[in-house]
């Protein structure tokens, strides 16, 4: 792939989606920056994760914050709310999940807009992908096109003509492509965590629907599957 940028940012949870989407973003970018967000998600271990990804991937690595537990609404962010197990991965138009977490893209992506302004980057590049777009409203193009007019209006470097890109390269693949896409980019799944109930040594439940997805994703790739679940 060519060399499309001097520096970007990127998005980086510790799942699946995102260590593809930084593999990609260093294909594209010079330099990288990784940002993570400590948002009082059940699933913290996931920090972990992104901490090794980014280690192993030679990339400086930021670590946000941002207190979304305080506000809840989310089965990922609020103990009274429990994480669903063994349902159907196939999400209705109308139907958005409980582990919908209530504007934390738009809130990761303005912290990593004012990021990309102090660091001098041209883009941001963030995992979500065309599976989510049933059941989260902010991982929909249409939510990146509008994020992007946004950003093109309300930063510094826009204004005097350097706007800040918002790159979603998964936004039209599936699990399985995305699996495929990262193996040829050399991207150690192993290291990933997608769980959003894992126990407390990160091993996946393997009922959430990220785990069910995760695993349709890597028998549709034909790639074995390295992610450590709990024993049953």
């Amino acid at each position: 792939m060519a060399v499309k940028y001097d520096k970007a940012v990127v998005l980086l949870s510790g799942g699946l989606d995102s260590a593809t989407t930084l593999a990609l973003a260093k294909e594209q970018a010079t330099t990288v920056l990784a940002l993570s967000f400590d948002y009082g998600q059940r699933h913290v271990c996931e920090l972990d994760a992104a901490k090794e990804i980014a280690r192993t991937q030679n990339v400086s690595h930021r670590i946000l914050s941002v207190s979304l537990k305080t506000i809840g609404g989310s089965a990922l962010t609020a103990d009274s709310i429990a994480v669903p197990k063994d349902g159907d991965t196939e999400k209705g138009a109308s139907a958005i999940p409980v582990t919908y977490v209530p504007a934390r893209n738009t809130i990761f992506l303005c912290y990593a807009l004012a990021i990309a302004e102090v660091e001098s980057c041209s883009a941001i590049y963030l995992g979500v992908n065309a599976l989510d777009y049933s059941g989260y409203p902010d991982c929909r193009p249409e939510y990146i096109e509008r994020f992007q007019a946004l950003a093109d209006i309300a930063t510094k470097g826009a204004i005097e003509g350097a706007p800040v890109v918002i790159e979603a390269p998964l936004i039209a693949l599936t699990k399985a492509e995305i699996i495929k896409t990262g193996v040829a980019l050399g991207v150690d799944y192993s290291l990933t965590i997608s769980c959003y109930d894992p126990d407390e040594e990160g091993a996946a439940c393997g009922a959430c629907d990220s785990c069910r997805l995760r695993k349709q994703g890597f028998q549709e790739a034909g790639v074995a599957d390295p992610t450590r679940y709990i024993e049953s």
